[in-house]
């Protein structure tokens, strides 16, 4: 089973948007995505959760958290979404950027439009890694 990670600086948005599209759309069997932050925040962005309640998916109780060399070196591709040079380097691991604008704090359109675009990129990328139901 591969294991994706997406991270982005806070965890609290693009990536956690990512990792759930993914779970929710992948075989488990074939592949699972964990989501995580060069610096955490202390909550997924309340304008994120809203846009994903849309869609049926909850990130209510989702939390974020640090994306540490060890965790990174479970995965075997890592997602990088606008943490730049704060994104650890890990031997082995392949590595993608999506530059995707942050959500915090935009309009709820302009996070309803981040939202698709991201859900756009991981069907894509469950068919890429040959993880679809």
């Amino acid at each position: 089973m591969k294991t994706i990670i997406f991270a982005c600086v806070r965890n609290a948005g693009r990536s956690q948007m990512a990792a759930a599209f993914f779970n929710k759309m992948a075989d488990p069997a074939k592949a699972r995505a964990l989501s995580a932050g060069t610096t955490p925040g202390d909550r997924v962005h309340p304008e994120v959760v809203a846009v994903m309640q849309e869609v049926g998916i909850d990130l209510g109780r989702a939390r974020p958290q640090k994306l540490t060399s060890d965790l990174a070196a479970e995965a075997q591709l890592l997602i990088t979404m606008g943490c730049g040079d704060e994104c650890p380097y890990v031997p082995g691991v392949r590595r993608a950027d999506w530059p995707l604008d942050d959500p915090k704090g935009q309009s709820i359109e302009r996070v309803r439009a981040i939202r698709d675009d991201i859900r756009t990129r991981v069907e894509a990328l469950i068919d890429q890694e040959g993880a679809r139901t």
